[in-house]
């Protein structure tokens, strides 16, 4: 649900609010901000559920840690890497076309993973 409006929308906020205009960059960022933090709303619901209950803590951590601060932290690394190969007439534009091509493959990546993702067991819930 936030996948595909993400996949548009971020990469368009760095290369051309952030390249052309500045005024519309500050709608453009809280869009794809909540576009980005709203996917984290199935983690309440769905983790719980996809991990046996004596791994919950560690599944979850897990998920959290590595893909969230690990990889997602060297995706900054990566951006300033392309950086220096992507054209353009100033190091900042050239930093807007890196940083939209990272956001575009996380964005396809995460909705090309997304359908790997296991159908949790259905469960009655305690009442």
């Amino acid at each position: 649900m936030f996948q595909v409006p993400g996949l548009l929308l971020v990469p368009l906020v760095f290369v051309f609010p952030a390249t052309q205009d500045l005024g519309p960059l500050k709608w453009g960022v809280f869009v794809a901000g909540l576009l980005t933090v709203a996917q984290f709303s199935f983690w309440g619901n769905y983790l719980p559920r996809v991990y046996p209950l004596h791994l919950r803590g560690t599944g979850e951590s897990f998920a959290a840690n590595i893909g969230g601060r690990m990889l997602g932290t060297s995706a900054a690394l990566l951006t300033t890497q392309l950086a220096q190969q992507m054209p353009g007439a100033t190091p900042a534009v050239r930093l807007a076309y890196a940083a939209a091509g990272v956001a575009l493959f996380v964005y396809a990546a995460g909705l090309a993973l997304s359908f790997a993702l296991p159908e949790p067991e259905r469960q009655e819930l305690p009442e």
